[in-house]
């Protein structure tokens, strides 16, 4: 193929390997089950020094698990924090090795993230995560082989309270309230992926446990409704 060919076909080749990429991802956990109202709550982009200590101190005080999905390199920074999550009963999750964009990696740079950050977790925790979530849910064609190796599922989310745009604890709380329903899985954050986000989070999560246990709902594993 020519040097103009491939320049051609570069933008469509990198669409299915990317955007392609979502009708594999169909079989990703969006949901958990739907016969009984339980939400599981699920945290991303930690461990963080400070925010993630305060979640684990509330979750312990309300008896409510989680999921945590950490960044390798965080873990192993942190490790006295990854194994206080399994410690205290908590599902692990490999958010990857440093939270790259999984659209602007190849495959082996796919897999050396996946790999790097199940690897990197497991040391630091003392135990492999059991899920897998991509940064920002973007996924790529080589991630499902990556995960095939490690045995992980992607988990992905029903419920986005703050996604890559601050939003307060009370915004939080509103699309909780107007979103939720049976079997949500929602997606949190514990650290600042977005500036703010791990304080509006420990602003936020006392009323939303609230609120859901007020509106019926069981908070429960991650692990026991997937």
């Amino acid at each position: 193929m020519t040097e103009a060919a491939w320049l051609l076909a570069a933008p469509a080749l990198w669409g299915v390997y990317t955007w392609g990429s979502q009708l594999v991802a169909t079989r990703s956990l969006w949901r958990a089950r739907r016969s009984a109202p339980a939400v599981a709550l699920t945290f991303d982009d930690g461990p963080d020094p400070v925010h993630t200590p305060r979640v684990l101190d509330l979750l312990a005080r309300e008896g409510v698990p989680g999921a945590f999905f950490l960044i390798g390199r965080r873990a192993q920074a942190m490790p006295d924090i990854a194994r206080r999550i399994v410690e205290e009963g908590h599902d692990l999750g490999n958010h990857t090795w440093s939270h790259r964009n999984l659209w602007a990696c190849g495959p082996r740079e796919t897999d050396r993230e996946i790999r790097g950050g199940h690897d990197a977790i497991e040391r630091a925790a003392g135990a492999a995560p059991r899920f897998f979530r991509p940064p920002w849910g973007m996924t790529n064609l080589a991630m499902f082989p990556s995960l095939r190796r490690v045995g992980t599922p992607c988990v992905l989310w029903t419920l986005q309270p703050e996604g890559r745009r601050p939003a307060s604890a009370a915004r939080q709380l509103e699309r909780v309230g107007a979103r939720v329903k049976p079997g949500a899985i929602l997606d949190l954050h514990d650290a600042d992926g977005v500036p703010g986000a791990g304080a509006r989070l420990r602003e936020a999560l006392p009323r939303l446990i609230e609120t859901l246990r007020a509106r019926g709902y069981a908070l429960v594993p991650l692990r026991d409704v997937l």
